[in-house]
């Protein structure tokens, strides 16, 4: 019986990745124990795969399509993004990793050779998102006479891309969102997987959308990847270099920003070329306007002149010197300064440095930036899909009104295993960093929630960062608890008023108290809540917490015999809403025991108030 897993592994390892063929084996061995190992074969199961932008999803992709065909999967498709360069990419990839291991590899063409092969080796199909590709797909599988009765595995890269429904709050199906429905009802059972590294628009599908995961797994990036973690961190990373976000200066220099970028560009680069390498590239992304691409390259071009007009006044020699400190190659043997000035000067003198621009106007093949020493201008273009070779610096101030948290993390073409960290620069404005240090900080607590198996995963947002764009999300079933805001139950229960009085009762004398979120959860969970009270999403926000960090601590303030009317729109005094409040990075839960007087149903009944800490969305689904 052929191995395809082992025999994936075997091609790895021989090629020199024997650090990612582990990796592989790894996430493969949890993924087929997790799911392979208990799988039906007559339903569909709908799954999420999340790892980190540009950290090797591809790879491990491949490895979990190797282990579902020992399984019995003998079908295949691949959804990539509608872009046929993307497509053809991926397409030549498959055919060199997966058809040495006994694959039968299809392009979207291959219809007739799809109905011959007639599932005596596994089927593996690459198409694209496209509304007529789908569509004629369909048609072959429906027709078949052997696809009904076998399982299909689905894989749908960039799943929260061009996948949902955009037209959820219409009450009708756009048209890949259709088409991709389509596509599963041709057979009994399979495994549709998304794919990508930005969930959020995946993880808020509301709980009857058949794309709204079943379950979810992750993997660890490999040895020397760069991602959030080494550039948006406490304290700030040398790596990043701020620049004023209305003169566009840096904040240390005071100097132009893209002026000191080039100059950075042009000492990684003449580094590279001195160490043996033959790429560097250099990534500017100033919004999404082709006019911002243009202004880009008319001072990215005064920018040469600038440093050609230094060379032969010696001032271009004092502006790479300062540079040439700030950087510490680990990737190779720093090189004197006097080789990297000579270098640079050649490189800028000679028009070696080629400015490209890529945007709707100006689409650009890759093989013009797999060599060479290269400035790439450009705007949506420079997200999903596209991966630059040695990507030492980045310019980066793209800004909207709305910002959408899996939108930016796209942008973040300098994540993956190439770069030189002791070579890296990333210029961008302190608000944009900020930013982009929540969506880290996110992403982290995703991956740490997935890996405790959570049920539910809690997004959570500051005040004015978007998770997604809204067309996706089922506004009837979404919602969201504000951080720093009070919530009460108007006609709660108790489970058992006894055990609560001897959790509570210890504390009433104290006037606030520092407690670990895990007996927050256990006291909320002796209240039965009213409807007006989100009492799941509190308790969903809590548990994240928890996953997070074991020793999370909250503040508990008790009062008893309050004598509060029922339904008044508030329940706690002016002094203790006051308390509260003065605690702005903590959870606090104020509970009250009330006299029953004033209206409520139960004498000695306890009555919770929840603020959630920060300035934050938590979001919530239904």
């Amino acid at each position: 019986m052929n191995n395809y897993l082992a025999n994936y592994l075997e091609e790895l390892r021989n090629k020199g990745s024997v650090e990612m063929a582990e990796s592989i084996e790894e996430t493969s061995t949890k993924f087929s124990k997790e799911h392979l190992a208990s799988l039906s074969f007559s339903s569909w199961e709908t799954g999420l795969l999340f790892g980190n932008v540009q950290a090797g999803k591809t790879a491990q992709v491949f490895g979990l399509a190797c282990s579902a065909a020992n399984y019995g999967f003998p079908l295949f498709l691949l959804l990539t993004t509608d872009n046929v360069t993307l497509q053809k990419q991926t397409l030549a990839r498959v055919k060199r990793d997966l058809e040495p291991c006994g694959f039968s590899i299809c392009d979207e063409t291959d219809r007739q050779k799809f109905i011959e092969n007639n599932l005596k080796s596994p089927s593996f199909i690459v198409l694209k998102k496209n509304g007529s590709v789908l569509r004629q797909w369909y048609n072959t599988m429906a027709a078949s006479g052997f696809v009904k009765g076998n399982a299909v595995f689905i894989i749908d890269d960039e799943g929260d891309a061009a996948s949902l429904n955009t037209l959820v709050n219409s009450d009708r199906f756009s048209t890949i969102n259709r088409r991709l429905s389509a596509l599963m009802d041709t057979s009994l059972a399979g495994i549709y997987l998304q794919v990508t590294g930005t969930p959020e628009a995946i993880l808020l599908q509301s709980m009857i959308s058949e794309f709204r995961p079943s379950f979810t797994c992750t993997f660890k990036p490999g040895k020397g990847y760069l991602g959030g973690d080494f550039f948006f961190r406490t304290p700030t990373p040398p790596s990043i270099r701020f620049i004023d976000s209305e003169s566009g200066k840096t904040v240390d220099e005071g100097e132009d920003g893209l002026y000191v970028a080039l100059l950075h560009h042009l000492t990684a680069s003449a580094q590279i070329m001195l160490s043996g390498g033959d790429v560097c590239n250099f990534v500017i992304h100033p919004g999404v306007r082709k006019s911002s691409h243009a202004s880009a390259k008319c001072k990215i071009i005064d920018a040469k002149k600038k440093c050609r007009d230094g060379i032969r006044t010696g001032q271009f020699e004092k502006d790479l010197k300062e540079e040439y400190r700030k950087t510490n190659p680990k990737e190779s043997a720093e090189r004197p300064f006097n080789e990297i000035l000579e270098q640079a000067e050649k490189l800028v003198t000679e028009d070696d440095v080629r400015i490209i621009t890529m945007n709707g106007d100006n689409d650009t093949d890759s093989s013009k930036y797999e060599k060479g020493f290269n400035i790439i201008i450009g705007g949506n273009i420079l997200g999903r899909g596209v991966t630059f070779p040695k990507l030492q610096t980045l310019y980066y101030t793209r800004t909207a009104k709305r910002p959408q948290a899996d939108t930016m993390w796209q942008h973040s073409r300098m994540f993956g295993y190439d770069r030189d960290p002791g070579m890296m620069a990333v210029f961008i404005t302190g608000i944009l960093y900020r930013l982009f240090t929540e969506i880290n900080i996110t992403n982290d607590s995703i991956v740490t929630q997935m890996e405790k198996g959570l049920d539910t995963i809690q997004i959570k947002f500051p005040k004015g960062l978007a998770p997604t764009r809204k067309n996706v999300l089922d506004k009837k079933r979404i919602g969201f608890l504000v951080g720093n805001v009070h919530y009460f139950p108007g006609n709660p229960g108790n489970k058992d008023i006894g055990k609560l009085d001897r959790i509570l009762l210890g504390f009433k004398e104290r006037e606030f108290a520092q407690v670990g979120v895990n007996l927050l959860l256990e006291i909320l969970d002796g209240i039965i809540p009213s409807e007006d009270f989100d009492q799941k999403g509190i308790i969903d926000a809590l548990h994240t917490v928890v996953a997070e960090n074991p020793f999370a601590q909250g503040i508990l303030i008790v009062r008893t015999d309050r004598d509060v009317a029922q339904g008044t729109g508030t329940l706690l005094s002016p002094n203790d809403r006051k308390l509260g409040d003065f605690f702005h990075e903590e959870m606090v839960l104020t509970m009250y025991k009330l006299t029953g007087k004033k209206g409520w149903q139960v004498p000695g009944l306890w009555v919770p108030d929840v603020k959630l800490a920060g300035d934050c969305y938590y979001y919530t689904v239904e």
